[in-house]
């Protein structure tokens, strides 16, 4: 594949996963108000709830993710890549039309199988990157994430103030306009002769954490036990941010719609202009850990804000902890060889799908018990994450010697 081509498909890439990350966004604001609605305005059986449904996903994520990452190494990105914007689509039509919290539940698992976007996309990258290049591509994607979380919650905010349901069918529309745009312009990446059988004694998550400890060496274990700790913390924002600031400032869907604007423009600043220079100047290792710091200062303000003004300091400061992603997902990137991505990627979004079991129950299990337990910060979930990524930053730090 010549040089012109690799630019041609990185876009296409990098617009399928706006396209994808646009459809997630605009649910934002309005799933955790749907699901506070049904629990009859009650915020702490709400966050329970919110709870339930982050580790149902995450579970699925867990058991789904490896297979699909096995099957894009066997069959190649694309079709993986279709499929799951495809069932994402169909999936958000059953969640716009749920009569009931069940059926919102059964949504929300479907989405948990088919929601592989991310992992297939980085496998896809990986695919058409210099070593080099990986870390400013991957810094790239993110700014793809960041730009359909600038536009996507804002939409959604605004059209859940007429109705929670409406987001749901834009979301379809978006998720089924990516699978028509990849179906007739995206490419194939992984060349047949670098595909490799399917296997499920590494296709199943035991599987891919057996494939994880073969690859331990070299720096390899140390970082992935960081990004565990770095997707835990992670989880609090999906999970506690609009339960969280609809709890404490009485925020609208408008209102929280256009603050995760605000933090998608600092993601998307921050991964598309920042993360190539600081790769340049600090390193990828460098860059893993000043993102960190950031991360740990951003948390750390969102835990303790009393007013909603300084809530808003803590945006930018976690967009900048943008800076760890990308450099992250380089350093672990570099350590398997070209025909393992796909089942790294896999691999990666099996600990994802574990922090997302962990990670819901415990902020939102957290936030709960200090709401209904005088002495107790209604912040201790975004504390928690704080600490998490401390225990990320202390992992990371070996590979900064080296």
């Amino acid at each position: 594949m010549s040089q012109e081509i690799k630019k041609a498909t990185f876009l296409f890439v990098f617009i399928c996963v706006v396209l994808d990350m646009l459809a997630l966004g605009i649910m934002v604001p309005v799933l955790p108000k749907l699901i506070v609605q049904f629990e009859a305005g009650d915020h702490a059986r709400a966050a329970e709830a919110t709870g339930v449904f982050g580790f149902a996903w995450a579970l699925m994520q867990f058991l789904a993710s490896p297979v699909l990452g096995s099957l894009s190494d066997r069959f190649g990105r694309r079709p993986v890549l279709l499929l799951s914007s495809l069932g994402l689509g169909l999936d958000y039509v059953l969640m716009a039309l749920a009569p009931d919290l069940r059926w919102l539940f059964v949504g929300r698992v479907v989405s948990g199988i088919t929601a592989a976007t991310f992992a297939t996309a980085s496998a896809y990258i990986a695919d058409i990157s210099a070593p080099e290049q990986r870390a400013a591509r991957f810094g790239m994607l993110g700014a793809g994430f960041g730009i359909g979380f600038i536009i996507g919650p804002a939409v959604g905010g605004v059209l859940g103030n007429t109705d929670l349901r409406l987001p749901f069918w834009v979301a379809a529309g978006f998720s089924l306009l990516n699978t028509a745009y990849g179906f007739f312009v995206l490419p194939e990446s992984l060349p047949l002769d670098k595909r490799r059988p399917f296997q499920w004694k590494v296709a199943n998550p035991f599987g891919a954490f057996q494939f994880i400890r073969g690859h331990a060496g070299g720096g390899l274990g140390r970082l992935v036990m960081a990004a565990f700790l770095y997707y835990v913390a992670h989880e609090s924002l999906p999970s506690m941010f609009v339960l969280y600031t609809d709890y404490k400032f009485h925020w609208s869907e408008k209102t929280v719609g256009l603050v995760l604007g605000a933090v998608g423009v600092s993601s998307m600043l921050v991964s598309a202009v920042l993360t190539g220079k600081a790769v340049k100047l600090w390193g990828e290792a460098g860059t893993l850990v000043i993102g960190l710091l950031f991360g740990i200062a951003g948390f750390s303000c969102y835990g303790y804000a009393a007013t909603a003004q300084v809530f808003l300091i803590g945006v930018p400061l976690v967009g900048l902890w943008g800076l760890c992603g990308p450099a992250q997902q380089a350093l672990m990137s570099s350590k398997v060889d070209a025909t393992e991505q796909g089942q790294l990627q896999g691999s990666l979004s099996s600990l994802r799908g574990i922090a997302g079991m962990i990670g819901p129950l415990l902020f939102t299990l957290s936030f709960a018990h200090a709401t209904t337990h005088p002495g107790w910060p209604a912040g201790l979930p975004y504390y928690l994450s704080a600490a998490l990524l401390g225990g990320s930053l202390l992992l990371s730090l070996p590979a900064v010697k080296r």
